[in-house]
């Protein structure tokens, strides 16, 4: 499966250690330190069992990492078309109103690489795709409850509206659920 591979591109940021970052193809060699940084951000985004990262990874069309000047993998995002037998109660609410999208799953930026536009620069990776898909959406979900209002605040910066609100995990969370159209810039 394509998993939508880009160039090296450099990110300035705030943190000189940070000046050069590598945009890559998520690599099977990559996926324990996936693991560690998505379990590590929890509850901001659901753990993962090494299995079920593999499993969500082998579904997405962009699955993207981000490296240091020194190779370690820092963020990650993982995101998939519509129509997938993926089990997400997230998923489904946006495939249940049939809006054509590509959906961000996850995207997990490690605290040192916070900042530094990474996670705008795997943004722009993904509306390329959709754009590629002739999509009219790029969907994603933040949660409310816990609440991430790091990830709220990202999201409401690069324009994403509100579509609805859902509470998932036996209502044990509560998300919103956003959109964004593709046709509309960066």
């Amino acid at each position: 499966m394509n998993r939508h591979c880009h160039a090296i591109v450099t990110i300035a940021g705030h943190n000189k250690h940070m000046q050069n970052l590598r945009l890559r193809v998520m690599r099977p060699t990559d996926l324990d330190t996936v693991l560690r940084l998505n379990n590590e951000a929890a509850p901001a985004v659901n753990e993962l069992t090494a299995e079920s990262l593999t499993a969500v990874r082998d579904m997405c069309d962009v699955a993207l990492v981000a490296a240091n000047r020194d190779g370690d993998v820092i963020a990650f995002l993982l995101s998939l078309a519509g129509g997938q037998d993926y089990d997400s109660e997230n998923y489904h609410w946006f495939e249940e109103r049939h809006v054509r999208h590509q959906y961000i799953d996850r995207i997990v930026v490690g605290e040192q690489a916070r900042g530094t536009g990474v996670g705008r620069a795997m943004y722009e990776s993904v509306f390329e795709r959709a754009r590629e898909r002739s999509v009219t959406d790029v969907t994603a979900e933040v949660n409310l409850r816990p609440a991430n209002p790091r990830s709220m605040a990202f999201h409401e910066h690069l324009g994403f509206r509100r579509l609805g609100e859902l509470e998932t995990k036996g209502e044990t969370v509560r998300v919103a659920l956003l959109a964004r159209a593709v046709d509309t810039g960066f």
